[in-house]
């Protein structure tokens, strides 16, 4: 049997660890396939033509496709508040203007970058624009893969960008920027991203899903407790960035944990309502719908790590 594992290049999420590491055949019993791809709905999409079994996913994305159709479930946590507001150092950000609908109105007739539609970043900045009036007034790009963000920011294509911690340290890097508004208050709470599985499969290899998430939990047990290990082996896996890179963009929000709360379904919740209200959905999607806790619970039983 192979498995057949959808993740981002994200380095908070624990597949690329577990890559780095190179134990997850060994220790699931199975060969294991690792399908990169750019965005949540281009995962969503590759699981609706059966193509995935397992997948690294921010909510919203899976929310949508599960409304259309798609047989799939979150079976557990991995990080939250993952999505930040970065741009050049000329605008202004937190802490000089503590409010965010002060901070957006900067960009009034000017462009903000995000990752692909219906991405967890995308509903995130175009919730924010709706709840202070700047829907129309400021363009929304989309992109395709989250690092063209990073360079229509170089490239001045854009004014500014919603996206993950990394974007906001590569922003800094090779454009002279920072955070303006930093992910704990963006969206306090929301859930960046959660393990997604097919429900055919979890119903058919349950015990090998049950491994698979005793990996992912370890896996955060060390962005958690040796972010610096982490970050070398992470590096010396991708090989085309430094460990100084990883390690920062690890420190932007280091809220890691595989469990999943009530408080994190909470704050999903509040995603599918806030889907239905934006449009990408048409009814809405329960929790039930979204959530399977049972392995989850079982294997990560003491109280969440999220806060520390």
């Amino acid at each position: 049997m192979i498995v057949r594992i959808g993740h981002l290049s994200t380095f908070y999420h624990t597949a690329v660890l577990l890559r780095a590491r190179g134990t997850v055949p060994e220790r699931l019993g199975v060969d294991v396939e690792w399908r990169l791809m750019g965005t949540g709905p281009a995962i969503m999409a590759s699981f609706g033509r059966g193509e995935l079994d397992l997948a690294y996913i921010g909510l919203p994305p899976a929310i949508i496709g599960i409304e259309r159709g798609s047989s799939v479930v979150c079976v557990a946590g991995g990080h939250i508040e993952g999505t930040v507001m970065a741009g050049r150092d000329c605008w202004r950000g937190f802490p000089e203007l503590d409010d965010l609908g002060t901070v957006l109105r900067q960009f009034t007739d000017l462009k903000i970058g995000v990752p692909g539609t219906g991405s967890i970043h995308d509903v995130i900045l175009k919730d924010c624009l709706e709840r202070h009036d700047l829907s129309g007034k400021i363009e929304v790009v989309n992109f395709p893969w989250a690092d063209l963000v990073t360079e229509a920011v170089v490239n001045n294509e854009v004014a500014a960008a919603f996206g993950t911690p990394a974007l906001a340290v590569a922003i800094r890097r090779f454009a002279g920027g920072r955070i303006l508004y930093p992910p704990s208050r963006l969206w306090p709470g929301n859930p960046s991203y959660g393990v997604i599985v097919s429900r055919p499969f979890l119903e058919d290899h349950r015990p090998c899903v049950e491994r698979f998430l005793r990996l992912h939990e370890e896996a955060t047990a060390v962005f958690r407790s040796d972010p610096d290990a982490a970050a070398g082996d992470i590096a010396a896996h991708v090989g085309i960035i430094d460990k100084e890179f990883i390690l920062e963009t690890l420190r932007v929000s280091p809220h890691y944990c595989a469990r999943l709360t009530e408080a994190y379904i909470a704050a999903t919740m509040t995603f599918a309502r806030a889907l239905r209200r934006l449009g990408y959905i048409g009814r809405a999607v329960e929790e039930q719908e979204i959530f399977d806790r049972t392995l989850i619970d079982s294997i990560h039983a003491e109280p969440d790590h999220y806060h520390g």
